[in-house]
């Protein structure tokens, strides 16, 4: 199985998830292929664009997650921009600092800091799949008005999880793992394969 990420963070997650299981994942870097363009306005459109790249350049089925945090204060934001939110320069840590900047920025004006992380998943056997495996996850949240631990990625540092009082960049990677928006999508598509669909 393809998966369909350069994200360190999400690989780290995927093999955790995948451990138990006796499927070889291998990252599309391992076959030294583009990443997919992500030109869509939703999550579940971009999922789908980079399963199929990833089986197509691969020949192998595909897993691919697209993922990101919605600020119903900001209108949804950064959602499918997650990433990139405050532009594509530097690499991922120094990306995820100006992220966290730009909405701590955006947010302080706002007394609503609600916030949930959305994850899908698309499995596609092959590039042309009619009927690919989708599971959704959420985890819901608040934004804090300052960042908290050092685990995780993104905006991990600025999620508080309300069940653990602490933020998600302060949970283990093995608690994040069971609770999370991907650990929650990962369950779901699981339970679909388990059944055979």
């Amino acid at each position: 199985l393809v998966l369909a990420s350069n994200n360190p963070g999400k690989l780290r997650e995927f093999a955790a998830l995948f451990a138990p299981f006796s499927i070889e994942v291998v990252p599309q870097s391992a076959f030294d292929m583009p990443e997919a363009e992500e030109p869509h306005c939703t999550f579940i459109e971009n999922a789908l664009a980079k399963a199929r790249h990833a089986a197509r350049l691969s020949g192998l089925p595909a897993l691919s997650d697209d993922s990101g945090l919605c600020v119903p204060a900001l209108g949804g934001e950064p959602g499918v921009h997650s990433a990139y939110y405050a532009g594509n320069e530097g690499d991922r840590d120094s990306r995820d600092t100006r992220n966290n900047a730009k909405l701590l920025a955006e947010l302080a004006r706002h007394s609503d800091r609600r916030a949930h992380y959305v994850c899908v998943l698309v499995l596609v056997r092959h590039a042309e799949d009619p009927q690919p495996i989708v599971a959704e996850g959420e985890w819901h949240g608040e934004i804090l008005t300052a960042p908290r631990g050092c685990g995780g990625f993104g905006y991990d540092p600025l999620f508080l999880v309300p069940s653990e009082n602490c933020s998600s960049a302060e949970l283990t990677a093995e608690a994040k793992n069971g609770i999370s928006h991907r650990a929650r999508a990962f369950a779901k598509l699981v339970e679909r394969l388990r059944a055979g669909i």
